[in-house]
């Protein structure tokens, strides 16, 4: 098998239909296959799915998750399933061009000397608001972060087996694909690409979604919060030691009168701030902490159909 496609689907009845006539059209004379996985779709996802492989079951194989486990358990499955040489991850609303998973696949057998290649937009097609946060966010991860994450590049990426085969032993339950294409290294070659048009359907992600997707981030690569939380702690004793004398000076120096409930409740509800907040942040990592040493799967598929293996697990 030379390409694979790794396509994760979460309500995207109208456009996998479509997706798939696409890609048969472009990948023409190609050994391929797709790799779609339902993620927990709510609407008629799954049946299309299933007439579709009815139809071209030597292309296809479909990993049917028991639940939505979210868009990054649905990559490392596709992944775990991909057999090709060369593997695309890339989405089925067909903003992201076939084609271009095309080029990027000629372009590593063109060159050698590069591992993967990432797409990112040049122009993104959104809000101000929305861009500028993306701007803010790998503005703060890669000054947190050990490894650095390219601006705007997107998980529509081209892999040789190898860079698919280090991935799939990065087996954290809370996972951050940005993060992992970074810190596994490899050479990677970014070119820029231009989103089209959602073909049918919403996304499924809302601010607060990626807001939550980028303190997972941090997280997931960085320790520095912690030590951040440290110096805060640190910083705040020693301003309140220099407050103290300062105080007991002017009490026994100069006999001034203390001015007593205004200052002690400003101090209480600024030490008591910072307190919340830092163990707000260990609690953080705490939390994921709890969640990894139960070693739960990252996925549960209740159904797996392929033309070389079936299961209704």
């Amino acid at each position: 098998m030379k390409l694979s496609l790794v396509a994760p689907c979460y309500n995207e009845e109208g456009n996998v239909r479509l997706f798939c006539e696409e890609a048969g059209k472009i990948l023409a004379g190609y050994d391929y296959e797709i790799v779609f996985i339902n993620d927990g779709s709510k609407d008629g996802t799954l049946k299309v799915l299933r007439e579709l492989y009815a139809e071209k079951k030597e292309q296809m194989t479909i990993i049917n998750f028991s639940r939505n486990f979210g868009k990054e358990a649905g990559l490392y499955a596709g992944l775990q399933h991909a057999k090709g040489d060369y593997v695309v991850i890339i989405d089925t609303d067909l903003q992201q061009p076939i084609e271009v998973a095309r080029e990027m696949m000629d372009f590593l057998e063109e060159h050698p000397e590069y591992d993967e290649v990432a797409a990112y937009q040049e122009e993104r097609k959104e809000g101000k608001i929305m861009t500028a946060f993306k701007s803010a966010f790998y503005s703060m991860i890669n000054k947190l972060c050990d490894v650095e994450l390219y601006k705007n590049a997107s998980d529509f990426r081209c892999m040789r087996r190898c860079v698919v085969d280090a991935i799939l032993q990065m087996t954290e339950y809370h996972r951050f694909s940005k993060g992992i294409f970074a810190w596994i290294g490899f050479e990677t070659y970014y070119r820029p690409y231009e989103v089209r048009e959602r073909n049918a359907g919403t996304t499924s992600w809302s601010f607060w979604k990626l807001v939550n997707y980028a303190l997972e981030g941090v997280i997931s690569f960085s320790t520095k919060p912690l030590k951040m939380a440290t110096k805060l702690g640190i910083g705040t004793s020693i301003l309140a030691i220099m407050y103290m004398i300062v105080v007991i000076i002017q009490k026994l120096a100069f006999g001034i009168e203390i001015p007593g409930y205004p200052t002690i409740i400003v101090l209480i509800l600024l030490i008591g701030g910072i307190q919340l907040t830092v163990l707000g942040i260990i609690g953080e990592y705490l939390a994921k902490m709890h969640i990894e040493v139960k070693n739960r799967p990252i996925y549960i598929a209740k159904n797996v159909w392929s033309y070389d293996e079936e299961s209704d697990e």
